[in-house]
């Protein structure tokens, strides 16, 4: 290893890192892979599902721009879900259960087709400058490995502790080592700014010893959905079911029992969780007015009794998880086979990256994943494809690829972390994304596939799939404004007047399938063009006022900022503003408007001054 120089190193073989290697290296770098355990490459390392909400759009982003994870989701997928059916089509998100081992076998294969991609097992202690230049890494066993880009995805395990109770483990999951010395070193030769964050995953129970009979049964959606808009491999036509059951009291005094003996209240553990996936020690002192906490026993996979329960995450003493769980319903006689436990991990400041995730303060040092400070595996796979991509174009030396928010929900994500920071780690949701009425899961391939071509990563056939569609969305369109009637097509009423189909599209209890016997040809289009048509005409007015906000919103936050731009001389921005403008420097008012704490009235005067 010593003596071959690469174009890209990625380090860590998590979702960030298997995307980002798999860009690069299909982008014609040549690269290598680092990671402690080449076994365990695209492992789940908490729960054994993909998507779900805001997270299935994310998916489905990552498969338009070229990347892998929904071929891979799709491939060892054992239920389907689509979420929030009830809701409007910009809340629906795709959802899937996954055999956890094939997932990760899956991950693997694909990799190592890609023949640019190469693989060596070994840590990474520091990363190697010149200047502020990178030049590659430092590892534990293989020495100096050499090259001019490298991306860090080290997830959960730099400086990483497991608890459980008062017992300490180090490592990033359970049976694997930490990572030490990478982070020290960034930190003092760069002066990068870290922080602690925690995150935590559940006991693994015994399938077979569980009274399913006792608890809820949750089936999947009659016909599985594929993440992949082009080609994937056949999706399963017979589901894996989860089932529900619900805490109670006694657990709950049971779990409050074991406070005393919790790193979350004695102090020993100081960094901070998510606040959207609380533990169930969290559940119950926050919401100690609530007798019961819902709770989804998942299966692990097609041939395994695993069983992973989805809503117990815990770092409690192994005897209380124990004694808590098997005074659950359906859980009396339940046998654990791993208990659950918390991890705490380094994480970098990810203000300090430009919005390729790219270092500011370097060239050629790239971040992505939970060293962000995000968590879920699709938050993670969406910032290793970025960083990947980016790596790439800054080999051929072009200009850094960059979402924005009005592009994508990736774009909300990474303009979300290097603007605003976080405190916790972060988890996408619908709510974040202003524009996500533009931005759903069913058109990520007409938004982004452009993108992928042009950058390499889909192929002319793939290319020429998505304009044909996009052909045959504007030729129904056409047929349904042409086309007149003057009865209504479920009552046979008269219209006052002849009116459009799409005219009639509108109305609410009118869907495209009752338009089939009045343009028989409509049956000729795919139904996800006639889902798009639909949706496109039952929702005009709002996607023409979103469109318009956009193209609003570009024209204030196209105004550069210049480098020397004083705003302590403005007296009238608040001090907070000031403050944070002054620290952050953003190069644009775009940038400046994604900044905690600048409000619209700091960005109007901060507009004022720009024209003068």
């Amino acid at each position: 290893m010593r003596d071959q120089v690469f174009d890209v190193i990625v380090v860590g073989g998590g979702h960030a890192g298997s995307e980002a290697a798999a860009a690069a290296a299909r982008m014609g770098c040549r690269t290598l892979l680092i990671t402690m355990q080449l076994s365990m490459i695209g492992q789940m390392s908490c729960n054994p599902a993909m998507g779900g909400i805001a997270k299935g759009q994310i998916v489905r982003e990552i498969d338009a721009l070229g990347g892998l994870s929904g071929k891979v989701a799709d491939a060892s997928m054992i239920q389907f879900r689509m979420l929030n059916r009830s809701k409007g089509p910009a809340m629906w998100s795709p959802r899937s259960q996954n055999d956890r081992e094939l997932f990760a076998k899956t991950w693997k294969s694909y990799l190592e087709k890609i023949p640019e991609l190469f693989f060596w097992q070994d840590q990474v202690q520091a990363v190697l400058f010149h200047k502020k230049q990178v030049r590659g890494v430092q590892t534990r066993l293989g020495g100096e490995i050499l090259a001019e880009n490298v991306i860090l995805t080290n997830g959960t395990f730099l400086n990483a502790l497991m608890h459980m109770g008062s017992q300490k483990i180090e490592g990033g999951r359970m049976g694997e080592k930490a990572s030490h010395g990478l982070s020290q070193s960034l930190s003092e030769k760069l002066s990068l700014k870290t922080g602690r964050l925690k995150t935590g995953t559940p006991p693994r129970l015994d399938g077979r010893s569980i009274e399913y009979e006792r608890t809820q049964v949750q089936e999947g959606d009659p016909k599985a959905l594929p993440f992949s808009f082009y080609s994937h491999p056949p999706l399963p036509k017979v589901q894996k079911c989860c089932y529900i059951t619900h805490t109670n009291s006694r657990v709950h005094a049971l779990v409050e029992k074991g406070f005393a003996e919790s790193p979350l209240f004695d102090g020993s553990m100081t960094g901070k969780g998510p606040r959207y996936c609380p533990s169930i020690e969290d559940k119950v002192q926050r919401f100690s007015q609530k007798d019961s906490h819902q709770l989804f026993i998942e299966p692990e996979g097609w041939e395994t009794t695993e069983t992973y329960l989805n809503g117990f995450s815990t770092s409690l003493p192994v005897h209380i998880q124990l004694l808590a769980l098997q005074s659950i319903e359906g859980l009396e006689r339940v046998r654990m086979l791993r208990p659950g436990y918390a991890v705490e991990y380094d994480f970098f400041l990810p203000t300090q990256l430009n919005p390729h995730l790219e270092l500011r303060q370097t060239k050629g040092l790239f971040f992505a994943g939970q060293i962000n400070g995000t968590t879920g595996y699709e938050e993670a796979a969406c910032q290793g494809l970025i960083a990947g991509i980016n790596a790439a174009l800054r080999k051929r030396k072009e200009k850094p690829f960059v979402l924005g928010r009005d592009e994508a929900y990736i774009g909300v994500l990474i303009d979300d972390l290097v603007h605003k920071g976080t405190q916790e780690p972060y988890r996408m949701f619908t709510s974040r994304s202003e524009y996500r009425l533009s931005l759903r899961q069913d058109n990520a391939d007409l938004r982004l596939s452009s993108h992928a071509y042009r950058l390499g990563l889909i192929d002319q056939p793939r290319y020429e799939h998505v304009q044909n569609k996009k052909k045959q969305i504007q030729q129904l369109h056409e047929i349904l404004k042409n086309h007149k009637i003057s009865t209504h097509p479920l009552s046979q009423a008269p219209l006052k007047e002849k009116t459009s189909l799409a005219q009639i599209l509108l109305r609410p209890e009118i869907d495209f399938s009752h338009l089939h016997p009045l343009i028989p040809e409509a049956k000729n289009f795919p139904q996800e063009v006639q889902e798009q048509v639909s949706i496109a005409i039952k929702y005009s007015s709002y996607l023409k006022r979103e469109s318009q906000d956009i193209q609003r919103s570009k024209k204030l936050q196209s105004a550069l900022i210049p480098p020397s731009f004083s705003y302590q001389d403005i007296s009238s921005l608040s001090n907070e503003a000031r403050e944070k403008l002054s620290a952050m420097r953003p190069e644009s008012l775009k940038e400046a408007a994604c900044i905690s704490g600048v409000s619209a009235s700091d960005l109007s005067i901060l507009a004022v001054y720009l024209r003068k």
